[in-house]
């Protein structure tokens, strides 16, 4: 497996950040300076894993990505419940399906900043709904830069 920490992630190169639901998986990515995070896409989960890790893979190898950032959703105190087991289970769902890096970053609150952005920019309901998931893996992926940022 190959979980790390954020310090350990190699210190050029594209990231993808992720935000785990139950239904979707926003994906957001770095440029390759990682100046910027940006919203890609939300991936509709089915009934199965595998087209979702598919298609995250796609857009890995796209974007020729180094890691992956992924969200995990802990609770107020710091503690992790269900929501953090099941992010837990897809990033060992992807780890089988390719040895890649992966760190976790706290997410608390990160759809929460994101529709208040949305909505700062006056983003119709309907608009904000279909780019939540990836906007908050944007937020997701900004916090991990800003904390590899403070790392130095």
């Amino acid at each position: 497996m190959a979980v790390t920490d954020l310090a350990s992630l190699p210190r050029t190169g594209v990231l993808l950040g992720i935000d785990p639901g139950t239904r979707t998986m926003g994906v957001a990515a770095t440029d390759a300076t990682r100046m910027i995070a940006s919203p890609v896409e939300t991936i509709h989960r089915g009934k199965t894993l595998g087209p979702s890790i598919t298609r995250l893979f796609e857009i890995y190898d796209a974007r020729k990505a180094v890691a992956l950032i992924v969200g995990l959703p802990l609770h107020m105190d710091g503690t992790e419940g269900r929501r953090a087991q099941s992010t837990r289970a897809l990033v060992y769902n992807i780890l089988l399906r390719r040895d890649v890096l992966v760190a976790f970053q706290d997410e608390r609150l990160s759809s929460a900043e994101a529709e208040s952005v949305m909505i700062s920019a006056d983003m119709s309901a309907r608009r904000r709904a279909e780019r939540i998931d990836a906007s908050a893996a944007a937020v997701i992926l900004k916090s991990a830069l800003d904390a590899l940022d403070r790392l130095g």
